[in-house]
């Protein structure tokens, strides 16, 4: 199995337990307040972002065993990192508006774009 595969798969996995979340903001809104999750939509988009993210991944490396490294690096980085970025919001929003905060954006739309697109180049 790929490592794109298997790190696809984590994804998978840790986007269904994020869903987990979402039940207890549901059940127990104070639980969250407690925690100090002020934007709990935030963690409804890394539930969502981290199964999106790992179902590409899955894909991926199931349609191109052979990527190259560099390439496999690339879409890895940018699919774990986009999900992510969402959960440091959940605590604190105005984190969006900080230098480094946009610098890891960046970067993370960056690597997954180039990526995917050496991904699809790859296959031609």
């Amino acid at each position: 199995m790929s490592v794109l595969v298997r790190v696809g798969l984590f994804e998978l996995a840790f986007g269904a337990l994020l869903g987990w979340a979402m039940v207890g903001n549901l059940a127990a809104p104070q639980l969250m307040e407690r925690l100090g999750i002020v934007s709990p939509r935030r963690i409804l988009q890394a539930h969502l972002d981290y199964v999106m993210m790992g179902l590409i991944l899955i894909a991926v490396g199931l349609a191109l065993p052979g990527l190259a490294t560099w390439i496999a690096v690339l879409v890895i980085v940018g699919t774990l990192l986009n999900p992510t970025l969402f959960l440091p919001l959940a605590f604190n929003e105005k984190l969006a508006k900080t230098l480094a905060f946009q610098g890891v954006s960046f970067v993370s739309f960056l690597a997954v774009s180039v990526g995917l697109v050496a991904a699809a180049c790859s296959a031609l």
